[in-house]
């Protein structure tokens, strides 16, 4: 058995927020790069650049690369021979989302929903726990504005529906989105279980957590359509017209009765922030 203490969780949680808020992913920058030398519409080449080089000075200047340091989302793998000591795990992951917040001069953008009280430290965070084979703990820290969370889409399909169904509701649900969500986009899809469990998928599939099904060929298939027929729209860069609406687009399925297709769509603005640790 391994012992995690839960001071060393809040710890790399407090970190991890903070990196994730101020420095931009290296697989996020080569994407942009690459939307750089395919778009032909002036307004967007500028939009890009602008982008880029906001990362670059975030970086330089250790200061969030928007001002929106969003909704802590945490996705926790926690390995069957680890035992956490010390208190209550998502108690350390709370606090080290507080600490981040204050530490790191991050927006506290959380209130009660109806009160509309500010809680003041951007916690309680969401957290999705998962007990998987293994001695470590895996946790994924998400800061998830709401430009692009709003955008977000869940729809009953009819079983029979099929693929042509799905890219139609995916694409209108961007349609929708317009300029909103901060395009150029990450999207994830996600595709059966139930109708809670498709907007869990769409969340995995949006930031790459976990795995798929068995059937790779037609998930990857499904994406370039899916990323073909966004970029289509012409929304662009944000919301001024071009080629690219979208970077990428990312689905995860899950098996599902015989009377369903439950689809979701969880939009990610330009900043694509995430930070994995593992102890």
């Amino acid at each position: 058995m391994k012992k995690i203490l839960t001071k060393v969780i809040t710890d790399k949680i407090r970190s991890a927020y903070i990196n994730s808020c101020v420095i931009a992913d290296r697989d996020l920058i080569a994407l942009l790069q690459k939307a750089m030398k395919t778009e032909t519409n002036k307004r967007a080449r500028n939009v890009l650049k602008l982008i880029l080089e906001n990362c670059r000075i975030a970086k330089i200047k250790k200061r969030p690369i928007c001002q929106d340091t969003g909704m802590a989302v945490v996705f926790v793998e926690i390995g069957q021979q680890v035992v956490i000591t010390g208190g209550d795990l998502e108690a350390a992951i709370h606090q080290g989302i507080g600490l981040a917040c204050r530490e790191g001069y991050l927006r506290a953008s959380v209130v009660e929903p109806l009160s509309r009280k500010n809680t003041g430290h951007n916690a309680p965070a969401v957290i999705y726990t998962k007990v998987v084979p293994g001695n470590s703990l895996k946790m994924t820290v998400i800061p998830k504005g709401f430009g692009s969370e709003n955008m977000g889409q869940v729809k009953m399909l009819k079983p029979g529906a099929g693929t042509e169904a799905i890219i139609e509701f995916v694409t209108e649900s961007v349609k929708k989105a317009g300029a909103n969500p901060c395009p150029p986009l990450i999207i994830g899809v996600g595709i059966g279980g139930t109708l809670d469990k498709a907007a869990i998928l769409a969340k995995e599939a949006l930031f790459g957590i976990g795995k798929s099904s068995k059937d790779e060929i037609l998930i990857r298939t499904l994406e370039q359509r899916l990323l073909l027929a966004v970029n289509k729209l012409n929304i662009g860069p944000a919301g001024l017209g071009g080629k690219n609406t979208a970077l990428k687009v990312k689905v995860k399925t899950y098996p599902t009765h015989i009377a369903g297709l439950p689809v979701a769509v969880n939009i990610g603005c330009w900043c694509h922030r995430a930070k994995t640790v593992i102890i």
